[in-house]
C-alpha cells in the first residue's frame, strides 16, 4: 500500500470545506469603537481619582471639599510626605 504524498497546496485544499458547506461569516459591528472605549476608561479613572481625593480630604480629613483643587493643599501634602523624620 502506497500513501500518496500531497503537496502543501493540495493538503490545504482538502482541509478547507467546500463553498457549499461553508457557513456565512458573521460580521461583528462594534457599538462602541475601541478608541472610544479607551477614552471612556481614561475619563472614568480621572473621575474616580477626583472623587476619591474629595472624599478622602473632606470626609476622612475633615477639610473643605473645594480645598482639594488648590495648589497649596497639594504642596503641603507633598511637603509632609517628603519630610525627613
Amino acid at each position: 500500500m502506497e500513501t500518496k504524498q500531497l503537496t502543501r497546496e493540495e493538503f490545504k485544499q482538502e482541509q478547507q470545506p467546500s463553498q457549499q458547506d461553508e457557513k456565512p461569516k458573521k460580521i461583528r459591528i462594534r457599538l462602541i469603537p475601541i478608541w472610544l472605549r479607551i477614552v471612556i476608561v481614561i475619563l472614568a479613572i480621572v473621575f474616580a481619582v477626583t472623587i476619591g481625593c474629595v472624599v478622602g480630604y473632606s470626609v476622612i480629613g475633615e477639610g473643605k471639599p473645594s480645598e482639594v483643587f488648590q495648589k497649596e493643599t497639594w504642596s503641603h501634602i507633598f511637603d509632609l510626605v517628603k519630610k525627613d523624620i
